[in-house]
């Protein structure tokens, strides 16, 4: 589960955000600046910090207060602040993305989750991307809007084959061909049994990946279909 650290002087400006995050699964701490270290020593490292840019003292408060955010914890920060920041200026060294105030906390979830997903360090030529839905081939590991999805054996190398070949219709026998091996005695509903298994872990309402091709077989489609 992904940690988010809040770090700020208003604390009540912080609350909708940090409400967000927690929402959708996140471990949040919110903290004053001066509590960053003590808040670091106690518990886990955070895996993001968001910094209020907009409450820190003068030009020179926001370098300092990023100073010691790096020496308290070693992770990627995204920092809000006002427009009037952003004119005639470059953003102090230490911040890895910004979002412009007024937000909602749904636009800065969502840059948590992209500068998250950046922060892993997944190579292009190791990963296989669908929407939020994230393979990485050199640690097996699946993502999910950067949540974790557990898949047996069988279900990631069906996942793999049927991303690996996104938008083409692939026969049941294909399947049990490429996953299974030439050698596989079973008959085509292990296909259809592995692909509901891997629906229910990977799909909800509204956000479906695999298609049925009646009579045919299945199709992993480039956008999620609903």
């Amino acid at each position: 589960m992904w940690r988010v650290t809040f770090v700020g002087q208003d604390r009540e400006k912080m609350e909708p955000f940090a409400r967000e995050l927690s929402g959708e699964g996140y471990r949040i701490v919110v903290c004053l600046p001066r509590e960053m270290t003590t808040a670091s020593a106690n518990g886990p490292s955070p895996d993001a910090v968001v910094v209020d840019a907009t409450s820190t003292n003068g030009a020179d408060g926001l370098p300092s207060l990023l100073q010691a955010i790096r020496e308290a914890a070693a992770a990627p920060t995204i920092a809000l602040i006002e427009e009037s920041h952003l004119s005639g200026c470059e953003l102090p060294r230490g911040i890895d993305d910004f979002l412009v105030l007024p937000a909602t906390a749904a636009e800065l979830a969502t840059r948590v989750r992209q500068l998250l997903r950046r922060h892993a360090h997944l190579e292009d030529n190791n990963t296989l991307c669908c929407g939020d839905l994230v393979l990485n081939l050199a640690t097996r590991e699946v993502f999910l809007a950067d949540r974790p999805v557990t898949l047996a054996y069988k279900e990631y190398e069906l996942l793999r084959f049927l991303l690996s070949n996104r938008d083409m219709v692939c026969t049941r026998e294909t399947l049990l061909s490429n996953v299974w091996g030439y050698d596989f005695y079973g008959g085509t509903r292990t296909v259809d049994v592995h692909i509901r298994r891997l629906r229910s872990k990977i799909e909800g309402p509204g956000h479906a990946f695999i298609e049925t091709v009646r009579n045919v077989g299945y199709r992993f489609r480039r956008a999620p279909h609903p």
